[in-house]
């Protein structure tokens, strides 16, 4: 347990496999987070399904990358029909604002008619990609922005997206849960090698993630 948090100390941790989170937002203390099972989306093997796929295909939805990245991981903080509190205390949010500025911290953003309705935040090491929280204020754009995020990280070479856990939201996805060793394992190979987050998604690299849904 710790309440002092950095960037570089959040570079340190995930690159051993930690990860922080809080009990409250009104909770200065942060705990280390080592899951004994750990989730991670198959680049190769995103299940998109078909009604979103219809979503994206019509681009109902502006997606943007770092456009504005605090506003990003505020809105993950916010208190949800299905959550009364979160684990992203202030000490977070700076810190991951700072790692922003660093360029190793990365939000991908729908925006409806000039409003920021949907996205989500993670961290970029090597060619991991670690995915800390998503929020929606609008039907389907997070999802639009999770399509969004796996063609920019198969574009721009990542080979690992950490989701952390596994719950139904994720499993529409085709999300796995991989034992502790196991991920260290993948992390390793990961961070020995070099990605880099395009600021834009091609739409060939979005329709290839489509398509590789309809199978």
């Amino acid at each position: 347990m710790s309440n002092q948090l950095t960037p570089d100390l959040l570079i340190r941790a995930y690159s051993v496999g930690l990860f922080p989170m809080a009990e409250s937002h009104d909770d200065p203390t942060l705990y280390w987070i080592d899951p004994e099972w750990r989730g991670v989306l198959p680049l190769d093997g995103f299940h998109v399904p078909r009604s979103l796929r219809k979503a994206v295909r019509k681009g109902t939805f502006k997606v943007h990358v770092n456009k504005a990245f605090p506003d990003v991981i505020r809105a993950c903080a916010e208190p949800t029909d299905s959550r009364d509190d979160t684990w992203i205390n202030d000490n977070i949010l700076d810190a991951y604002c700072a790692l922003h500025k660093m360029g190793c911290a990365h939000s991908i953003e729908a925006w409806l008619d000039d409003r920021l309705v949907g996205g989500l935040y993670g961290v970029s090491l090597g060619q991991a990609f670690f995915g800390e929280s998503m929020f929606s204020r609008a039907t389907n754009a997070s999802k639009v922005a999770l399509v969004h995020l796996v063609a920019l990280l198969r574009q721009g070479g990542y080979t690992l997206l950490d989701t952390q856990f596994v719950n139904d939201h994720l499993k529409q996805f085709g999300v796995v849960e991989i034992p502790r060793e196991r991920y260290r394992s993948d992390l390793a190979r990961a961070l020995a090698g070099r990605a880099s987050l395009p600021f834009e998604a091609d739409p060939e690299f979005i329709e290839q993630v489509l398509q590789q849904g309809d199978r």
